[in-house]
């Protein structure tokens, strides 16, 4: 959520700060500001809105001159979206202007302390804390002010700060919230994420926690919140350019949902090696993984269905009990970590703030994390005592599609790998499981090619209130997914259900016309499924199947059938998502809504 780009250097700065937080949009916001030394004084200037409305006030950053600047695109948490709540924000003066990703937790004591001291405030936010409180320690010494601030200030942030008097000098902090720099031949950079400076360098530096960084036009310094210099080694960043633009698709949604045969081939085929599953980067022995005992798996949204998942198929083929936790639960409620414990946490960006909340308590108590990670860099990829790259490329639509996928393929492998060793898989069923994983890119290429028929149904459904869905096993766990996609980027409300506890209540809800979509993958349960389908259609509902080709039985208790190739049944998931994500994402373009940015979502969660 929100972010962050500056600049210093030998050219403009304002048109760069627009093209990076033109990249950043996906991360979710409401306002947009810039701020830009003019040669005299800080300049700035801010739009509520999308960042369209900053571009035409700045005339695309040219009524901005200046070669120093920092730029925000804000989330809004303290104080409704507004011009004044909007970053950057100054000290009285307007000498110094800083913008901040992340929640400071003890600002209202901060504020009540600086407003004894004289201190004026014109917004809502915790930010001008920030900035005043700066201005308090400021004796001539940026460093040792922020350094300061940085002792006084608790809660997540990562900062973008410049000064008048300083104005060849760009200061960047950053403390549970991500922030990189970069530098080419024409000068510094400061960003949330790597989209942002892509075009200007391929060398970026990870920004660590409690670490602040002095941005001149043509070096960079590192120091520690003791003001000690340290040395910091470059990352260099492969990923094509062009991978985060649209490509001619409509959406980045669109586009990345058929980048997922690509991106389930680029996880699954490095790791399968001699018809053996070779997993190099989990860095346990043998004996290590006969010696697990449980396995807790922690993550949030989608990754936490990925989970749950992984939960039926760790079980099923490996024997190792699984709790699934999310991540903003597991970190409060003291959980039980026994010897013989292994933590997976999974998170798409690599960012996500209670899940790397939940590694960390996990290490605290003396256990080894192993990461599943899509972003090579980020603070999960380096705070991990191993990770698993899902290699899915930059996923910039807010609602995950490829992501997902390739979380789904590492955690098949891991599982296939665990029972294997752990000689709970013969041979043959091992064989049979690896052949059936090299066909689900072609699977879901015939999936995604039946794009009209399911763009057909989808436009039936744009005016609908409720819509629920129901599975059993793996396919509740599929049911999750499909519900939120379309919630999230359709806005209809929606909910999944574990089918079996229909008459516990949830067929209460049930009335003439509500659409019902039955997720029914797996054989051992699908009479049983039938059964609850059966039950809501003679209530009125309206049912969509999601099946395996050959239940043609189905028909008997279903409106609307979608037929899925066959593979193993604990492999499901990767096909049955397809036509859910193709559904909800129609659904969402029929009633004109934002697909890519939907409202009050973002795309990396980093404050609490």
């Amino acid at each position: 959520m929100c972010g962050i780009v500056g600049y210093i250097g030998k050219q403009q700065a304002a048109p760069i700060i627009l093209e990076g937080l033109s990249k950043l949009e996906y991360r979710g916001y409401d306002s947009a500001g810039m701020a830009v030394f003019d040669g005299e004084k800080i300049q700035i200037q801010k739009a509520v809105g999308r960042l369209k409305a900053l571009e035409e006030l700045t005339h695309d950053g040219a009524t901005m001159p200046g070669t120093v600047g920092i730029g925000h695109t804000r989330w809004a948490t303290h104080g409704a979206p507004s011009d004044v709540n909007a970053h950057p924000h100054y000290n009285e003066e307007e000498t110094i202007a800083v913008v901040h990703n992340g929640i400071i937790e003890n600002y209202l004591p901060l504020k009540e302390k600086l407003l004894a001291k004289g201190y004026k405030f014109t917004s809502d936010t915790d930010t001008e804390v920030l900035a005043h409180l700066i201005d308090y320690y400021y004796k001539g010494n940026p460093l040792e002010a922020i350094t300061k601030v940085m002792h006084r200030v608790q809660g997540s942030y990562a900062l973008g700060i410049i000064f008048a008097e300083q104005p060849d000098q760009v200061f960047a902090v950053r403390k549970d919230s991500p922030l990189i720099v970069g530098q080419n031949e024409n000068g510094c950079f400061i960003a949330s994420d790597v989209p942002a400076i892509l075009k200007y360098t391929r060398k970026v530096y990870f920004i660590e926690n409690q670490e602040v960084v002095r941005l001149r036009a043509d070096h960079m310094h590192f120091y520690t919140v003791d003001e000690e210099e340290i040395e910091k080694e470059p990352v260099t960043i492969d990923w094509d350019a062009s991978a985060a633009e649209k490509g001619g698709y409509e959406h980045f949604m669109l586009k990345e949902m058929y980048e997922q045969p690509k991106t389930v081939t680029d996880t699954l085929m490095p790791r399968i090696k001699d018809n053996d599953v070779v997993i190099e980067e989990l860095g346990m022995s043998d004996e290590e993984i006969k010696a697990i005992r449980k396995i807790f798996i922690v993550a949030c949204g989608s990754a936490y269905h990925t989970g749950v998942t992984a939960k039926y198929v760790m079980e099923g083929i490996a024997r190792i009990p699984v709790e699934v936790d999310v991540a903003s639960e597991f970190r409060y409620r003291d959980p039980i970590l026994e010897d013989g414990t292994m933590v997976v946490v999974i998170s798409q960006s690599g960012e996500t703030a209670d899940t790397l909340a939940a590694l960390r308590q996990s290490q605290k108590l003396g256990h080894k994390v192993l990461g599943i990670v899509n972003v090579v860099g980020s603070s999960i990829a380096r705070e991990a005592d191993n990770v698993m790259y899902t290699w899915a490329g930059p996923e910039i639509a807010v609602a995950t599609t490829k992501a997902y996928s390739a979380q789904l393929i590492a955690l098949y492998l891991l599982a296939m790998k665990f029972a294997k060793v752990r000689g709970m898989l013969d041979a043959d069923a091992f064989e049979g499981m690896i052949e059936d994983l090299k066909r689900l890119p072609g699977q879901i290429e015939r999936l995604l090619a039946n794009k009209q028929r399911i763009q057909r149904f989808a436009n039936r459904y744009i005016g609908a209130k409720d819509v629920f869905f129901i599975g059993r096993g793996i396919d509740y766990a599929i049911s999750m997914e499909g519900s939120l996609k379309l919630k999230e980027i359709s806005y209809i409300h929606s909910e999944a259900y574990a089918a079996g506890e229909l008459k516990h209540g949830t067929i209460s809800l049930i009335e003439e016309g509500t659409l019902v979509a039955a997720v029914a993958t797996q054989d051992t349960l699908f009479q049983k499924t039938l059964s609850n389908m059966v039950e809501v259609k003679a209530r009125g509902a309206f049912v969509l199947a999601v099946t395996n080709e050959g239940n043609t039985d189905i028909e008997k208790a279903a409106d609307y059938c979608i037929y899925l190739p066959r593979t193993n049944p604990y492999f499901a998931n990767s096909l049955a998502i397809i036509p859910l994500q193709l559904f909800g994402y129609y659904v969402a373009v029929g009633k004109g809504c934002d697909v890519d940015k939907p409202r009050n979502l973002a795309k990396s969660v980093t404050v609490e």
